[in-house]
């Protein structure tokens, strides 16, 4: 495969089986589209404004040789493409455990998620010079903190669905920072995080993936519940 096409091919890869089976019968997701495609906007948005910044000032940056030369504000078109392609290929597979599997809240897991939240912000707190530890953690707490407070009931689903997409997750990251071809897309500047690499990937990715995608489903069904229910009055 020439070079140029590593990280586009990524993109694709993640979002050709979801996007082919959403119009299937069985799993007809192009029928949750009205919900969720405005969950996505949005989340897309913050997520590339975020990403413009911290490729400004040196977090993150892009090696031209693996896309396709095609960029606007610092950014390569495939990039801008992972924050529609991932938080869709998910949102498909957690609507499929959705709909095939009923998952009830837990005291357990209350208590599991009140340390998450207090472990990731003294996490942040300690590491604040560390720009993508300490903005990542604190921010995926405050999201977990309000959700938790309000009580909502598609977290476990939540949680199921990315334990499950670590394996394919660890893949399509393990490409992008050169952990299994020899091809380094992105290049973390070790000094903005805890340099603590899962093989080739930073362990922040980790939470800053859960939080893209815990936030673009707590939208889709945000914006589900409140279709709903404007519809039924």
């Amino acid at each position: 495969m020439p070079f140029e096409y590593t990280y586009i091919s990524v993109d694709i890869l993640c979002i050709l089986f979801p996007i082919i089976f959403s119009f299937t019968r069985r799993f007809y997701f192009i029928n949750e589209w009205r919900y969720y495609l405005a969950a996505n906007a949005i989340t897309a948005l913050l997520f590339i404004i975020w990403d413009i910044f911290y490729t400004s000032i040196n977090v993150w940056s892009f090696n031209n040789k693996y896309t396709l030369g095609i960029s606007y504000m610092g950014l390569p078109l495939e990039e801008y493409l992972f924050f529609f392609c991932i938080p869709y290929a998910f949102a498909f597979t957690y609507n499929c455990f959705k709909n095939q599997f009923s998952f009830k809240r837990s005291k357990i897991l209350n208590y599991i998620q009140w340390l998450v939240i207090f472990a990731l912000f003294n996490l942040a707190i300690a590491n604040h010079e560390r720009i993508y530890t300490s903005v990542t953690f604190s921010l995926l707490a405050l999201l977990l903190l309000i959700l938790n407070i309000k009580q909502v009931s598609f977290l476990i689903t939540f949680y199921i669905t990315y334990t499950v997409i670590l394996i394919p997750f660890f893949i399509a990251n393990g490409i992008l920072t050169g952990g299994i071809i020899n091809r380094m897309v992105v290049v973390y500047n070790n000094n903005y995080n805890l340099g603590i690499r899962l093989f080739t990937i930073p362990v922040e990715d980790i939470f800053y993936g859960m939080l893209l995608l815990l936030l673009n489903t707590s939208l889709y069904e945000y914006i589900k519940i409140r279709f709903t229910r404007i519809n039924n009055t």
